[in-house]
């Protein structure tokens, strides 16, 4: 018979077919899909806040008495209906305003009606008001007590409100104390770690019941919630884990480690490999020997030379009959590879092609024939190289670049157009640093290197904080620096998400530049442009043709001029450490002494100034990620792998490093034959029907 847990939805009364569709926004396909929904925060619903005390800002709970209600017009047409009361009680007036309500809450609010709204605080025109609070009719002569503990706050998604889904909640987490769950983890485990069993635990969190609890939650130190924290993480391991058994069963193009070529490369290469490059090197050499498929992190700090490993990695791929595929997140960065890996490879006598989004027609077809033929040995691109269209004559290894910014899919579309039964081995990228300890948990599937080490003659770039006030002197310098023969980056940046607005900004300033330095020639390049523009403006300024390049953050990556000696970021504040490290890294790549320089406006705030002096004192990117970790979180700075493929529900990747090492034990054990259904179980609750992590193409 099937466990209650099991069952679907509908099941459970008021659930019909629109709720049910409301939910499964949320992920709820099943019963044991809500009981896992745990609560996003709580609030204190303990005791009511005088009207009178109220602050703007504040979420907080008042009793007051309905002094009169009515429905106006925002437009003409009934669906700009507004509800809007006053409430009072004896310290002072509140308004009420709903945009969307039904006949019931309307109800609610006749005149003498004694109500209990909770909400956010908020001014309009000169009075407090609260917009769509949740609201509760007072009996005047049998009140309702008021909560003892914390009040849960459910993640929740449009016409689904917190009274609906803790409705429905209940009815499961009844179910719990009636007819339980099976216990996931061993007894003697809970009992050495002293952390309470499943179903005590689930319910502390769903309803706490004493004001000892509550003060714990509150500050995530409660051990129901240690015990989910851990188990959630080792779920995530251990689905990593068994991504990674499956990829290590597949069939692998068999690359035989020879290094003809790649020492004919290094010999012609004008600068000697770092020690950190070439044990790099040899560890990929040794995947290509072991006979299974390859899937390994290489993360290296801005400009520690991971393209140039990447590009004899290779090299034996080539003399052991396979293609090679490198995908880059632009199409700036895409075509820096193509020039870079032409430049190296062609000497040899390798085909290097570049596959871009732009590619049209003719030109398109042209370029999927010499993929499909071979005669292309190595090809760069963007998304391009993952559409259907694209077809390998025999593709043995793939690199992605910056992987973060791929999703899971689109790196799968790519695995899949090896040859049938074979899977392409895989070299990830990227110069977001992560900590070693939070890389070997994220990246568990994954095996991890690391290019710890600078090339020789990478000079150091002074970072300075300069105020918009000096930006008339700022620009003189910048006039100065290029008569001197150096060139300029000139960066813009806007807090909204917009694309559109970003490119008006660099515009903008690119004109007044043009005004104030007629002199001089200045490019332009932002995510706008046209393909062949970009190229060009970017061409111009890596021949010198141009002296200042103004940008937006789509220069983050791709971008090696080594007489560029100035990076200007205008608006820092609005960008992650680790971008700015970035930006900044695109300097420093020649003789001349570089400098980074942050433009801010006059009332930067003291948090802002703090995150930027971190930048300003370090040029150390495992420094700067781990700081940009803790103060943005990981969803941000780690990008798709995070956000898409691991979204915890209660977990924290950054606050819970502290339990890895006990992470790490439990899943180690989980692991053992003995436990299977136990692991089973915990996969089930904590990973569900996402196939993210054991689809490997």
């Amino acid at each position: 018979m099937e466990h209650w847990s099991e069952q679907g939805l509908r099941y459970l009364k008021g659930v019909g077919p629109k709720l049910a569709d409301k939910l499964q926004k949320l992920g709820l396909s099943s019963q044991r899909d809500l009981l896992f929904h745990l609560p996003l925060r709580y609030e204190d619903r303990t005791f009511i806040t005088p009207v009178g005390s109220l602050q703007p800002g504040q979420r907080c709970q008042i009793e007051a008495e309905v002094l009169h209600a009515g429905v106006h017009f925002r437009r003409a047409g009934r669906s700009r209906r507004v509800l809007a009361t006053k409430l009072a009680d004896n310290s002072g007036v509140i308004a009420i305003r709903f945009f969307y309500f039904n006949a019931s809450q309307q109800k609610l609010f006749e005149k003498g009606n004694r109500l209990r709204c909770f909400g956010e605080v908020r001014t309009a025109q000169g009075e407090l008001e609260m917009i769509h609070p949740e609201t509760e009719l007072i009996d005047i002569d049998n009140p309702s007590a008021l909560p003892q503990t914390l009040t849960p706050i459910y993640p929740t998604t449009e016409g689904l409100h917190q009274l609906s889904i803790k409705r429905i909640l209940q009815q499961v987490i009844d179910k719990l104390k009636t007819d339980g769950i099976a216990e996931p983890l061993p007894q003697a485990w809970l009992d050495k770690n002293d952390f309470p069993d499943f179903k005590s635990a689930m319910l502390c969190l769903h309803s706490p019941q004493n004001k000892a609890d509550s003060d714990l939650i509150a500050y995530n130190r409660h051990p129901a919630q240690y015990r989910f924290i851990v188990e959630e993480l080792a779920a995530h391991r251990l689905a990593l884990l068994e991504r990674r058994r499956q990829i290590r069963r597949r069939k692998t193009p068999a690359i035989a480690p020879q290094r003809d070529m790649l020492e004919k490369l290094r010999q012609s290469l004008p600068f000697e490999l770092t020690g950190a490059q070439r044990r790099v090197l040899d560890e990929l050499m040794q995947d290509f020997a072991a006979g299974k498929p390859m899937i390994r992190l290489v993360q290296g700090d801005v400009g520690s030379g991971k393209t140039v490993v990447a590009a004899l990695a290779c090299l034996p791929v080539i003399e052991s009959g396979y293609q090679a595929a490198l995908m880059a997140p632009t199409e700036i960065l895409a075509e820096q590879h193509y020039r870079n890996f032409q430049q190296w490879l062609e000497p040899l006598g390798v085909g290097v092609l570049n596959l871009m989004g732009a590619d049209k027609g003719k030109k398109r077809s042209a370029k999927t024939d010499m993929i499909a033929s071979g005669e292309a040995q190595v090809v760069i691109g963007t998304h391009a190289l993952f559409q259907a269209s694209v077809e390998f004559n025999r593709l043995g290894f793939i690199i992605f670049d910056e992987q973060h910014r791929f999703g899971v899919d689109q790196r799968l579309a790519l695995q899949r157009k090896t040859r049938a039964g074979e899977m392409a081995h895989q070299l990830i990228m990227t110069a977001t640093p992560i900590p070693r300890t939070l890389a070997m948990s994220i990246y568990a599937d994954l095996d991890y290197s690391q290019i710890d080490e600078l090339p020789p003659g990478r000079k150091p770039v002074t970072t300075s904080i300069v105020s918009e006030q000096q930006r008339a002197s700022l620009i003189q310098r910048v006039a100065g620096s290029c008569a001197e023969g150096g060139q300029v980056y000139w960066v813009c940046t806007l807090i909204e998400e917009s694309e559109a607005l970003q490119c008006e900004a660099a515009e903008l300033t690119y004109e007044a530049l043009c005004q104030q330095l007629p002199q001089l020639a200045v490019g332009l390049v932002h995510g706008r442009m046209k393909p062949a523009q970009k190229e060009a403006a970017i061409a111009a300024f890596k021949q010198g043709e141009t002296k200042i390049l103004v940008a937006t953050t789509v220069i983050e990556v791709g971008v090696d001029v080594p007489n560029a000696s100035i990076m200007i970021i205008e608006n820092p504040e609005r960008l992650g450490l680790a971008q700015i490290h970035q930006l900044r890294g695109r300097v420093g790549r020649g003789v001349r002494e570089s400098f980074c320089i942050l433009l801010v406006k006059n009332s930067l705030g003291e948090a802002a100034r703090t995150r930027l002096e971190i930048i300003r004192s370090t040029q150390d990117g495992f420094t700067i990620a781990a700081k940009d970790l803790e103060i943005r979180g990981a969803g941000e700075v780690l990008g798709t792998r995070q956000t898409g493929d691991m979204s915890f529900r209660i977990a924290d990747l950054i606050r819970d490093q502290k339990w890895f090492p006990r992470v790490e034990a439990l899943a180690k054990m989980m692991q053992l034959p003995e436990y299977a259904n136990a692991r089973a179980e915990l996969l089930r609750n904590w990973i569900g029907e996402r196939q993210d992590y054991t689809d490997v193409g």
